[in-house]
């Protein structure tokens, strides 16, 4: 199964809270998604009028796909219970929060599936932080294989 991961948001946003949403696709942009073709540069989610959207996250245009053919940038209405939606926008409206798409994958019903993240963006020293702990962890499975 196909499965991206927008590596890029750990290190760029602490992030506090973590949700799974459905998505609304095109046939085409289903087969681009198991072929693996999905790009998370600059990708943001944001709301209107009560409903949340996934922006600039590009899904690839289907190699076999005719005149019908997706748009690769368009933006994408992600499927969450009102209760959910409801909590996420009362932590965006918190200053500094943001909502970040983490990974897209195919659910165990064949279904593409996008999880998203809401979470601070980190500072310099937060990252740099995050860069010494990885070094660490990496230097100790080092010292357990010996």
């Amino acid at each position: 199964m196909a499965e991206q991961k927008n590596r890029s948001a750990y290190y760029e946003y602490a992030i506090e809270d973590k949700y799974v949403a459905g998505m609304v696709l095109l046939g085409t942009e289903v087969k681009s998604i198991r072929g693996g073709k999905v790009s998370f540069n600059d990708s943001f989610c944001y709301f209107n009028k009560g409903e949340l959207y996934v922006k600039s996250l590009h899904i690839a245009q289907y190699s076999h796909g005719t005149s019908s053919n997706h748009d690769p940038l368009r933006e994408r209405k992600l499927l969450l219970n009102k209760r959910e939606i409801r909590k996420i926008e009362n932590k965006i409206r918190e200053k500094g929060y943001t909502i970040i798409p983490l990974r897209l994958f195919i659910s165990d019903k064949g279904l593409a599936k996008l999880e998203i993240g809401v979470g601070r963006g980190k500072k310099l020293y937060d990252k740099r932080e995050s860069i010494k702990s990885r070094d660490a962890d990496r230097e100790l499975k080092r010292q357990f294989k010996q």
